[in-house]
């Protein structure tokens, strides 16, 4: 069953389009409230796929030390592969989505994560396990980039952010479910078993794709609707012409706008690595929680801190940016919008982190269990507040290239993540848990100073090597 325009889901008598609409906003309304809300659903279940791919590993990290006889620096480096693939899946997969459009790249990964979470489950050694874990990181890696080019896709930019709020929250249910989900299958099955689910989450997510998602791209943007006008012109097409390069979004990083922005995400980003990929051998020891269950289940708070965190992150970086081009008496300054993660930045996360490590040191017992709690959904609220509207951010900037540029944010973000988490552990054995959270606070300030480089000078910055950025009248 092929999906078009005319399924259906699109097929109604738009009496959701109100007299007046200007040719910019009609474009949005090709779906109606009740319509989009189903495709974000459908993005967001497509977005936790990565989530629950990466975060099911770290309770189950003793048990797959014991199953596989080797160390848990060894098995750690699965985590840095399935990251390395992600970012690597994730710039092919907006590329490719850029010129094709979403619905055939969800159509294409979704089988290699089927594929890669079976061969995880009956790996046999660690090579294995590598090889399989990068084909289904591989496999999940469009959940994220691909889902916020939809949201870019369908949302106009005064409510773009709360969109993109809504769907990371959705998303983010993977910090809460996931590593608890890993855990009681590490302690009560086997880790194993989490991974043959985790396929058969994508093999349903495929058949949702398969039977009721149409494409989001706006109509005659994509790449083959160009080169389909030209060859009904009569211009002849050269079969290259429909190869696309996977690394073109990396090509985005050269405007000093978007690698600040994406910079600054991979300093709030490793924060989460930095708790959560040890916890067994930090929160698990100084707390004495053999279980892994409940040391899943530890990551709860910080979950929970994010799920509220990305809808409010969300709603309140629409508000600024209303706010300030009202004030401005109309004119469009895109970076307001990252006014909104300035406190998740300097405060919440760096805080965060600091005092985190202080506890697990020196506060045993309960108490010292209650405050690393706390700790964690500060963590988990801080995150969102800076990657939601960071996410945001590079959509209104470049949103005829959204998937790509989110990817390049990405994309470039886990490449770096990739090498710094493999060395944490190496870090928390050789100086500890302290050492270890302070260098990650300290880069969440150099973090902050970026972000804020890039509010006060983005005009200049988007002017020093323009990219093709995107304007009011083209949002």
């Amino acid at each position: 069953m092929t999906v078009s325009e005319e399924t259906p889901l699109l097929h109604n008598d738009h009496s959701h389009i109100s007299e007046g609409t200007s040719k910019r906003e009609l474009i949005y309304e090709r779906f109606s409230p009740r319509q989009k809300r189903v495709l974000v659903a459908i993005v967001s279940w497509c977005g936790l796929m990565p989530l629950f791919v990466s975060a099911t590993i770290y309770p189950s990290i003793p048990a797959m030390v014991k199953d596989f006889n080797t160390t848990p620096q060894i098995i750690g480096l699965a985590v840095s592969i399935s990251i390395l693939a992600m970012s690597m899946g994730a710039l092919a997969a907006a590329s490719y989505s850029t010129f094709y459009g979403r619905r055939p790249i969800y159509l294409f990964a979704l089988p290699l994560l089927v594929f890669g979470s079976v061969g995880v489950s009956l790996s046999r050694t660690v090579g294995e396990l590598y090889v399989f874990r990068f084909l289904q990181a591989a496999g999940a890696s469009p959940g994220f980039s691909i889902g916020a080019g939809v949201i870019g896709d369908i949302y106009k930019l005064e409510e773009r952010g709360s969109a993109m709020g809504v769907f990371l929250a959705a998303i983010l249910l993977g910090p809460s479910l996931a590593p608890v989900a890993g855990g009681l299958a590490a302690e009560y099955a086997s880790w194993r078993h989490m991974q043959f689910i985790i396929g058969v989450f994508g093999l349903i997510a495929f058949g949702i794709i398969w039977t009721c998602f149409p494409e989001t791209s706006h109509p005659g943007v994509r790449g083959i609707d160009k080169l389909c006008r030209q060859a009904e012109n009569g211009v002849k097409i050269r079969w290259n012409r429909y190869i696309v390069n996977p690394l073109s979004p990396l090509g985005l990083l050269r405007a000093p706008n978007i690698l600040a922005v994406t910079i600054a995400c991979f300093t709030v980003a490793l924060t989460f690595f930095v708790l959560m990929v040890p916890i067994a051998y930090t929160i698990g020891t100084k707390y004495n929680i053999r279980n892994d269950a409940l040391i899943g289940a530890c990551a709860i708070p910080g979950g929970l801190g994010e799920i509220i965190g990305a809808p409010l992150s969300g709603r309140l970086s629409d508000r600024i940016v209303v706010k300030w081009r009202r004030s401005r008496g109309g004119v469009w300054y895109p970076e307001d919008r990252l006014r909104a993660a300035t406190s998740g930045l300097l405060y919440f996360l760096p805080l965060s982190m600091l005092l985190s490590g202080l506890i697990i040191n020196y506060v045993g017992g309960p108490l010292g269990l209650a405050l690393v709690f706390v700790c964690l959904f500060a963590n988990g609220f801080g995150l969102e507040l800076v990657l939601s509207p960071a996410a945001a951010y590079v959509v209104d900037v470049l949103h005829s290239r959204s998937a790509e540029a989110v990817a390049a944010n990405n994309g470039f973000r886990s490449v770096i993540l990739s090498v710094a988490i493999a060395g944490i552990m190496p870090m928390i054995d050789a100086y500890g848990v302290v050492a270890t959270n302070t260098a990650s606070a300290v880069l969440t300030w150099f973090g902050f100073g970026l972000l804020w480089l890039t509010i006060r000078y983005g005009e200049s910055m988007r002017a020093w090597c323009n990219i093709g950025f995107s304007t009011a009248e083209t949002n």
